[in-house]
Parts: C-alpha cells; structure tokens; sequence
C-alpha cells in the first residue's frame, strides 16, 4: 500500500494499491490502444474535453484543494490557487493549440513542403508532490490536445491528487485511459520507461532522479524533458523600488512554505542599501501566519514531510558555523519550520550552494553590477533570475548575462501557460508551457510533394 500521511496532523489520509507489474503493462497496453484512436481526433474535439476539465477543476477546486492541503500541507488559499491555475492552463491549450501545431509551410523546389506536427504516443509524466497539480496539468493539457495519451506516475505522499487528476479528466468527458495514473513507487519507473510503447517521458524534480531517468530514456533513445531544481537569485540594486521590492521577494521566497524549484533563494543586495533592505525585509517576514495549512489565514504551513525540513535545517546549522548570522526564525518543530532569514553568506555556505527548499533566504551583499552578475550565477542551477532595479536600460543590457532560463524584472520567476518555462545547467533541459512547450512531444515530420 502506498499511504499520504497529513505532514501538520500527522493523520492518515488515503492509501492505494500499488499495481502489480502486470496490472501496470496492462495499463501501458490499454493506454495505447487509446491512443491509436485519440490521435485521429479534431482539435475542435480535444478542445471542447479540455474546456470541460477547466469547468470541472473550477467547479470542485475547493474539494481539490483540501485534498492537496491534507497530502503535502499546503496552505489552503494556495492550494485552491493552485487549481485555478491548472484551469487556465486548460483552456489556454484549448483555445491555441490547433495554431500552434499547425503545418509549416516552407518553399522548396517541391511542388508542395511542408512541417507537420504529429503525436508521439503515450508519454510518461514522473511528477513530484510540492505543486501536485499544477505540475501534472501543465504537462497534460498541451500533451493530450496534440494528441498524446498521458500516463502520470505521481509522488507517493499525493497519491490522492493523482487519482483526482485522473477524476478530473473523465469527469470532463475524456475517453477512458487518455489519461491514466499509474500508483507505483519510484523504483517501477525504470521498467515504464523501457517499455516499448512508450515513447518519452517528462519529470518534474531532483537531480538524482533526473539523472536516473534521462539515463533510460537515453538508453532507449526516447525523448526526455527535465525540470529540476533551482537556487533563483533575487538580485536587487540600489535604484529599486524598495517597498514593492519587499514585498515581491518575501512572496517569492516563502510562497508554498518555500517549498518551490522556482523560488527566489538568494537575497542578493547592492551594498548601499542593503542594512535598509534587511530590515525591512526582516520586519515583513516576521508578519507571515504560520498555523493550520487548512486555516484560510494561513500563510506559512508545515513543509511536506519531517526528514525534508531536517535536511533543510541542517543546511541553516551548517552554515551558521561558518560564519553566516540568523536575524529571524531558524526554529523546526517536527515538519513546521519558522520563516527565516540569514545575513553574512558567502559563496561557500550549504545557504548559497545548494538548493534550500523550504523558508529559508539567505542575504549576500554586492558591489556593483559585475559582482551580481558573478554571484547570480556562481551555482550549477539555472532556472531562473528576479531583477529589481528602475532602469529598464540597464535591465535589457545585464539580461543577456545571466545564465538562467528565465529572467524576470520587478517580479518573482513564475510560469505562464503563455511563456515558455525550463532552465539550464543542472536545472534541466527542454521547456513546458507556450508553443515550445506543445512541441515537445510531437513527431516534427517533414511533407515533400512533388508533381511530375
């Protein structure tokens, strides 16, 4: 059985049968078959189901939400936002993907050429717990409407949201096993991959897990998208707008309890106002609710599981022994640890070198555009980048610096079904979200006519 145990109660919450290797080859099967017909469909057809999973995530997105809340803790408020958002990804999919995936023409000396953009088949999604369903609809909505069929192999501590993500889809009307959830532990993603109908796989999470899985799908030459980790620095020049700067960066640091790739994990402050900045800055974490995950006023919860908050707490130890100084917080009771805030880091602390995933900042302090550009990225991660400063001429000139995959100017990194979304470095390869993301998992076949 795999169990989600709710990390704030510590109360049992769901328990699933794990498939046998048969009962998931047979999913694998009937998921294929699926697809042999779902592939012939029309856009107009993919649109309308997609439409009604949008309809049904917004009608029932407070049940969803609880469920989400009572798995990882997520504060609740968060976690109905949280499918809201998997509502636009919908419909945004919905409304674009028959233009994005259109043929190409190109002018050849054939009578006619053209691209064409054709489904890959099934497709395997390896997705983690933190936004359990976001992650997973934004693979699924633009996966599905060009024509894909999906199987999702889901965190264990959700396994509840991953059957109701399977709910929301036939629910909307999809055809059976367009979508299936696979309960299966990690050590089943091996024998998935390698299974010859499928495809290519996607994974939202850790490098040693996206190591493991790139290497068999490279193994058997399938198609693979990575979104890792991140340690997105928020780099914050003494032109800012110090008020809205604040209140960014704390929203970008502590949203999801912290516990985000995307996040903004290093305060980086020019020196001239970087006593002012903290704080401020420290005044406003020291306002954030902490509490029940299921109280509407709550704003930091409990992170998703104990061993992930003592690793992070050991992380903060670690690096105040060399030298680094807490200003607020740094306490951990059980799986709840206290907003906090650290000064004094330096490039060589656990704080600055490794991925702190859960409410935790570190400050370091630079001199002058050259110095921020080298801290921004002195790390083997790449995701993403905050800039605050009020000259947008200097913003367009140091962008091209940075080595991250996003870059964004006055505002936290988030994702966009609009943009597309992914990193370099040890942050991953390929893109979600967008056109770039629809095209992915599509067969980019050339058409050659000619006449004689």
């Amino acid at each position: 059985m795999i169990k989600s145990i709710n990390p704030y109660t510590k109360e049992h919450v769901f328990q699933n049968k794990q498939l046998t290797k048969a009962e998931a080859v047979e999913a694998i099967e009937v998921a294929y078959e699926r697809f042999l017909s779902w592939r012939k469909t029309t856009f107009a057809e993919r649109a309308s189901l997609m439409r009604a999973a949008a309809d049904e995530l917004k009608t029932n997105k407070e049940d969803y939400a609880t469920t989400i809340t009572l798995e990882m803790g997520k504060p609740i408020k968060q976690a109905v936002a949280e499918v809201e958002k998997c509502a636009w990804v919908c419909e945004y999919y919905a409304q674009n993907a028959q233009t994005q995936l259109a043929p190409k023409t190109i002018t050849t000396d054939a009578t006619e050429s053209y691209v064409s953009y054709e489904p890959l088949g099934v497709v395997l999604a390896v997705m983690p717990w933190n936004y359990p369903f976001w992650q997973v609809f934004r693979f699924a909505a633009p996966a599905l409407m060009a024509g894909n069929v999906a199987l999702l192999k889901h965190a264990s501590n959700v396994m509840e949201s991953a059957m109701n993500i399977q709910r929301v889809f036939e629910r909307a009307g999809f055809p059976k096993s367009c979508f299936t959830n696979l309960p299966l532990r990690s050590d089943k993603i091996e024998g998935i991959i390698k299974n010859p109908r499928v495809k290519a796989v996607t994974l939202t999470g850790s490098k040693p897990a996206g190591s493991a899985v790139a290497a068999t799908a490279g193994s058997e030459i399938k198609k693979s998208v990575l979104e890792l980790g991140g340690s997105n620095a928020l780099v914050v020049f003494e032109d800012c707008n110090m008020d809205e700067t604040i209140k960014t960066a704390v929203q970008a640091r502590f949203q999801n309890t912290g516990q985000s790739c995307i996040a903004g994990k290093r305060l980086l402050l020019h020196k001239d106002i970087a006593e002012e900045f903290t704080q401020k800055f420290v005044a406003k974490v020291k306002e954030l609710q902490s509490g029940d995950p299921m109280d509407e006023n709550t704003f930091i919860g409990v992170m998703a599981r104990e061993d992930l908050a003592e690793e992070l707490e050991e992380q903060l130890k670690s690096s105040v022994r060399q030298g680094a100084k807490i200003l607020t917080g740094g306490t951990r009771k059980k799986a709840y640890f206290e907003p906090t805030v650290v000064t004094n880091v330096t490039t060589k602390m656990a704080l600055f070198k490794e991925e702190t995933f859960g409410p935790v900042i570190g400050i370091t302090t630079f001199k002058n555009e050259d110095e921020a550009i080298h801290l921004a990225n002195y790390t083997d991660f790449g995701l993403g980048v905050s800039v605050f400063t009020e000259d947008k001429e200097r913003a367009r000139k140091l962008v091209p610096l940075f080595d991250d995959g996003a870059v964004f100017i006055n505002e936290l990194v988030k994702s966009d079904p609009r943009l597309p979304f992914g990193g370099t470095k040890i942050s991953g390869y390929g893109r979600e979200l967008s056109e770039d993301g629809i095209k992915e998992f599509v067969n980019k076949k050339t058409v050659y006519f000619n006449t004689y």
